[in-house]
């Protein structure tokens, strides 16, 4: 990955190395087909994103309340490619759901933070399980979830 800050998503996917480049681009698609209605594409942060415009949810990010509310994110790394979902920190029983429903999609072990999955090996990504995840949170949900969770 290049040290060019990326204005657009496909700025970013140029920027990928080949070898992530394919994978990357399938998770993307996974994503874009399967992202509930009022999401939107971006740059945040650097990296591709997935929010909550502004102009469905004006009060922003808490963080910084002039970008829009992140939902999810995807990066390539160094050494992964990182996909970085914000209802899996804040909701237990998702979490919880995706941990078990983990290795039944991959046979390697998963490797995770709090909002953050990483996959070492990009051709043991489980697109289907990432297609099953995405569409069990949509705008409104996620917006009464980010309330509850970090607007205390």
């Amino acid at each position: 990955m290049s040290k060019t800050t990326p204005q657009t998503v496909n700025d970013y996917i140029k920027i990928i190395d080949e070898t992530k480049r394919d994978s990357f681009e399938k998770l993307r698609n996974t994503i874009i087909k399967n992202l509930p209605k009022g999401f939107e594409e971006c740059i945040n942060y650097n990296m591709p994103s997935y929010v909550v415009p502004l102009k469905t949810y004006p009060k922003g990010y808490h963080c910084d309340t002039k970008l829009p509310l992140p939902f999810l994110s995807i990066a390539a790394q160094k050494n992964f490619i990182a996909l970085y979902h914000m209802g899996l920190y804040a909701n237990k029983e998702l979490y919880e759901w995706f941990v078990a429903e983990y290795p039944k999609h991959c046979k390697s072990k998963l490797d995770a933070g709090k909002s953050c999955i990483r996959f070492k090996k990009t051709d043991d990504i489980p697109y289907e399980l990432i297609k099953e995840l995405i569409k069990k949170m949509n705008v409104k949900d996620w917006i009464a979830l980010y309330e509850k969770s970090f607007l205390k």
